[in-house]
């Protein structure tokens, strides 16, 4: 099979998106089908282009005004060049808004079927940030996955979102994660007596320090006696996160190994974001032992079991992340029974099994095309 993957994110980039888009990549080589990607040019150029699991395909771009480290796609006769040229059987959008607009325009001069897969919730941005524009983000959004042959959601908040604002043919896609990288054994005792000398408890976050994770929350964890919060990540809240988080310690983007010896070390992982339609950290936290704080909202509520794998807090509400993580910081048998029982319910989750599941919607694709040209 000939794929075409256009997405608005790849590595280098760091996000769930080109996370996604990687791994499904690197999937379609491993079980013999050719993959290509298709992607906005990244400041750093394309050097990591090199380690891909495929050829790359790099469309100019501008930074995003105000948030630089995310790029947007210009316009550019390469999208429909690349799907062409490449012979494509099916088109697979990442989380299309821009580039992923080109990408299904071209799809469907061509005659080519297309996959879209729903990752970000902007309605959810517009709304909360803008305080307008939901309207008009849920349009494009239908304007899109409308006209794809199938919309893959990745948890069943998203799926009943896409359903209730009129976008046909949904099913549900989630997310894998490597169980092998991200795994209790990595926990690093100098590590954690380098970030928490006084042996303090270690509740960590994990991910882009932007306006909608919500960083702040954790102000009041901050706060705790015997508490140690650690912030891993960046973007354009780190200065006034620094000021609203006093004693937290900042680690910076960190990414592989590195990442995961992070992970394994902390006590308590703690979520923030209330938009998110998986939230992929939450998994990596729970593959590596750790019990998980997170808002009853969206992907987590698929991902995290209330007293069971964790504790799911109401979204926005910083007193309540303060006394989850106060519950969680006076009970280490919790603490130890939570992260176990996390780390046993994403076994099975991983980017090989989820990714044989997108192969086999692929398949379900290309048959009902074919028997509705027969």
């Amino acid at each position: 099979m000939r794929v075409v993957i256009v997405t608005e994110s790849f590595p280098p980039d760091v996000n769930g998106v080109a996370h996604c888009a990687l791994q499904t990549a690197r999937h379609l080589a491993a079980r013999g089908h050719a993959p290509l990607v298709v992607a906005p040019a990244t400041a750093a150029g394309t050097e990591a282009d090199a380690q891909a699991p495929c050829p790359v395909v790099r469309v100019p771009s501008l930074p995003l005004p105000g948030y630089p480290q995310v790029r947007v796609a210009l316009p550019s006769r390469r999208v429909a060049a690349a799907i062409t040229d490449h012979r494509a059987d099916l088109v697979h959008l990442a989380s299309p808004f821009v580039l992923g607009v080109r990408g299904m325009a071209a799809a469907a001069r061509l005659g080519i079927p297309a996959v879209a897969v729903y990752q970000t919730d902007l309605a959810g941005y517009a709304r909360t940030y803008v305080h307008a524009g939901e309207g008009a983000a849920w349009r494009r959004i239908r304007s899109v996955h409308a006209a794809a042959d199938l919309t893959l959601a990745p948890s069943s908040v998203a799926l009943h979102d896409l359903e209730a604002h009129g976008i046909p043919r949904v099913k549900l896609w989630p997310r894998g994660v490597d169980t092998v990288r991200f795994r209790p054994d990595h926990r690093d005792e100098a590590l954690r007596r380098e970030l928490a000398p006084n042996g303090e408890l270690i509740v960590g976050y994990v991910g882009r320090l932007a306006p909608e994770k919500q960083v702040e929350l954790l102000a009041g964890a901050c706060a705790l006696d015997g508490v140690r919060v650690v912030v891993v990540g960046d973007g354009p809240s780190e200065p006034g996160l620094r000021e609203a988080l006093p004693g937290a310690v900042f680690l910076g983007r960190r990414t592989g190994h590195d990442l995961a010896r992070i992970f394994a070390s902390l006590d308590v992982f703690a979520h923030t974001g209330p938009f998110e339609t998986f939230c992929q950290t939450v998994q990596e936290a729970m593959a590596s032992g750790v019990p998980v704080i997170a808002p009853a909202a969206g992907g987590p509520l698929d991902l995290v079991a209330h007293e069971r794998t964790g504790l799911l807090v109401p979204p926005r509400d910083a007193d309540a992340v303060r006394d989850a993580v106060r519950t969680l910081a006076g009970d280490p048998a919790l603490r130890a029974e939570y992260g176990a029982a996390g780390r046993t319910t994403v076994e099975g989750r991983t980017w090989e099994a989820v990714g044989d599941q997108l192969i086999g919607h692929y398949a379900d694709v290309l048959s009902a095309r074919t028997v509705v040209a027969a």
